[in-house]
């Protein structure tokens, strides 16, 4: 009498056409080509992909402004503030912001944009802005400088 684990192997195994290994022959031989088109569209994704406060540019940050009822936050500290800001903008150093949250309270569903001198003051703002459940918040691109830059005014 045969063994019932090889009749039933033979069964199985009877019943695949040659046709069933075709994606896999496909994707064996192609790998290489799978691997960069997989890749490259993560990259796009990560790339485009929304980040906690994102950047804007001083042309949009304008546009926001233009808008109205939106905030630009400055948080760099009041020595350089004085030195120099955006128009209507609020001083609220970095350091002092967790305890200064609820006097921002009335922008929580309006645009905010956050101003420093270098970039990281102004990403760990809008991290603890978003946190903080705050809708739209976005980090001046370039900084002060780039605002300036674009002949965009300053005042003292």
């Amino acid at each position: 009498m045969p063994n019932p684990d090889r009749v039933r192997l033979l069964f199985y195994n009877a019943s695949l056409s040659s046709d069933h290994w075709k994606p896999v022959k496909f994707i064996i031989d192609n790998i290489f080509l799978i691997l960069v088109a997989i890749s490259s569209g993560a990259a796009l994704i990560w790339r485009n992909a929304p980040r906690v406060g994102g950047k804007v540019t001083p042309l949009q940050a304008t546009q926001i402004l233009n808008q109205g009822k939106s905030l630009v936050l400055d948080v760099r500290g009041a020595d350089e503030f004085a030195a120099g800001h955006i128009r209507d903008a609020k001083n609220i150093p970095l350091k002092e912001l967790p305890g200064r949250l609820p006097e921002l309270e009335k922008f929580k569903t309006r645009p905010v944009v956050v101003v420093c001198n270098k970039g990281l003051q102004s990403s760990k703002a809008t991290s603890q802005l978003k946190k903080a459940g705050f809708a739209e918040v976005n980090s001046l691109l370039g900084e002060l400088d780039a605002w300036r830059a674009k002949g965009l005014p300053t005042i003292k």
